[in-house]
């Protein structure tokens, strides 16, 4: 009896450990599943913001009364973009990737001077004014962090064009009454493509590198150059821009690693003008259902 006895509580002392051991591993593995789920949760939950600060551009959108009547958004007003039922299919956040997102289309609703629409902003180095810009003496650096997010095709298969820095020209008041033009309005002298996934620059220079400091003014005294490719291909990853301008020279920088040096004659006389930085997505198609979406992870302007 005592042997059996024995044997009844070491089998019951067995089944007890199991069991307990059994309850402490599902107890276990109940928390480190909770905790998973948990995490995930929060993964969830977190927003990412672009670091972009908006406080020094307006944006100008394909939407509004026909040509040179599109939409545009000046500070203050353009800080609350994310609550602007205006603004929203143009310019939104991307909570998940952290990015500003540009969308634009073939639209009626363009700027003056030009037969494409875009989703872009306008340096304003005085919040809501327009009047006040900067000269290459003056000098400027913008850097940004950008990719193309999604383009439309034309027939033959190639990705649309989407220029998404600018630097453009402005005449001042008196410049444009001299040469008895109705707006300011001066040409870019600096336009930065997407094309095809690779990076592309073009700049302007003189038809006549003697024209007269009257004639520089007009428009015809300027025409583009034959541009130049940057050999990385971006594609659709992320790739960084760095523009500075000084006193007669403009450089323009591919992800910190390839460098375009522009201080030619014609640069150096195009301080005769003021300019602005553009950043966005000027779309430059007006094919039926084309579209692109442009994404800006960070945007910086020193002057």
């Amino acid at each position: 009896m005592k042997i059996f006895r024995k044997k009844t509580i070491a089998l019951f002392l067995m089944v007890f450990l199991t069991v307990s051991v059994t309850s402490q591993n599902k107890r276990s593995n109940v928390a480190e599943s909770d905790s998973k789920v948990e995490k995930r949760n929060k993964k969830k939950k977190k927003i990412k913001l672009p670091k972009i600060d908006l406080s020094h551009w307006k944006v100008t959108i394909p939407e509004g009364k026909g040509k040179g009547g599109a939409v545009s958004v000046e500070p203050p007003q353009i800080l609350d973009y994310a609550k602007n039922e205006t603004l929203k299919p143009y310019m939104y956040n991307d909570s998940t990737s952290g990015a500003l997102v540009f969308y634009a289309y073939p639209s009626n609703a363009t700027t003056a001077n030009t037969k494409y629409s875009r989703s872009e902003l306008r340096e304003q180095m005085v919040p809501g004014d327009d009047n006040v810009n900067w000269t290459f003496a003056q000098g400027g650096t913008l850097k940004a962090k950008i990719a193309m997010d999604k383009v439309s095709r034309d027939k033959k298969g190639k990705y649309h064009k989407v220029i998404v820095l600018q630097i453009h020209g402005r005449l001042t008041n008196e410049q444009r009454d001299l040469i008895e033009q109705k707006d300011n309005n001066a040409p870019p002298i600096l336009k930065i493509y997407w094309q095809n996934g690779k990076i592309r620059v073009k700049t302007k220079e003189l038809v006549n590198p003697s024209v007269s400091s009257k004639g520089i003014l007009y428009k015809e005294a300027w025409k583009d150059d034959k541009g130049r490719n940057f050999e990385e291909e971006v594609g659709f990853r992320k790739f960084n821009l760095e523009v500075k301008v000084t006193d007669g020279k403009m450089v323009v920088s591919l992800n910190k690693n390839e460098f375009f040096v522009y201080d030619s004659p014609s640069i150096k006389r195009w301080g005769v003008f003021e300019n602005y930085f553009k950043a966005g997505n000027y779309f430059q198609s007006r094919d039926k259902g084309a579209y692109a979406r442009v994404k800006f992870y960070e945007l910086s302007v020193e002057h």
